[in-house]
């Protein structure tokens, strides 16, 4: 008896560490993005749009907004996860509480590095999450949901939504540059080589509807690369 009911415990364990490492992780990378100062990636233009015109910090924007994306997930049938749910309240809180332990950087010399760093951190919070499979975080699933809805491929779904977002962002005003163009070419390979890293063995990889639907690949995979 014993010996069987180790090992679920074990995995359960180091499903948790791995969400929440990743998800804080994540947060942490955002913030350091946004101290480099060389443009974000799309839906922090977007947060940071809304919060110069708010008043309101760019954290708090970010779980806002992830709650509300997290309602239109209704309408599209999706069912939320723990991850998803701890998605939505730990990334915005992490990156406000890393904004405000991380100074602002001057000097292109260091923003550059820093830019490095938060694009890799981020591709490895993404691995530690999503390998943990306890659903994906709310942005995400919208463009899922919206696959399956529609039946238009995930690719042209998740470049539809980005383009927009990062549209809106810009026009109010949301940060745009360098590091987002290095963020969209770097985050796939970054996270497809991470998701590689973390993977637990023994977790069930099975496919979902999405795969079926889409291009053969994991859900993850979907959501990365297509």
């Amino acid at each position: 008896m014993m010996s069987t009911a180790g090992p679920p415990r074990g995995l359960l364990a180091r499903r948790l560490v791995q969400l929440y490492t990743g998800l804080v992780l994540y947060g942490v990378s955002m913030g350091l993005m946004l101290r480099a100062g060389l443009g974000l990636e799309p839906w922090s233009v977007l947060n940071q749009g809304i919060s110069r015109h708010t008043g309101l910090s760019i954290g708090t924007v970010t779980v806002a907004f992830g709650a509300l994306i997290l309602l239109l997930w209704i309408p599209l049938r999706q069912r939320p996860g723990l991850g998803t749910v701890s998605n939505v309240v730990i990334l915005g809180v992490v990156m406000d509480l890393t904004l405000a332990w991380v100074p602002e950087v001057s000097s292109l010399g260091l923003r550059i590095p820093l830019l490095a760093v938060a694009v890799v951190l981020n591709g490895a919070a993404t691995g530690l999450y999503l390998s943990a499979r306890f659903g994906p975080g709310p942005r995400d699933g919208l463009m899922t949901g919206l696959h399956l809805r529609t039946g238009r491929p995930v690719r042209l779904v998740r470049t539809c939504i980005e383009v927009t977002v990062l549209a809106a962002g810009f026009l109010l005003g949301g940060s745009i540059g360098v590091g987002t163009v290095v963020y969209a070419l770097a985050i796939g390979p970054l996270a497809q080589f991470f998701l590689r890293r973390f993977a637990i063995a023994g977790l069930p990889q099975a496919p979902s509807r999405v795969v079926a639907r889409a291009t053969g690949a994991s859900p993850s995979r979907a959501i990365l690369r297509e």
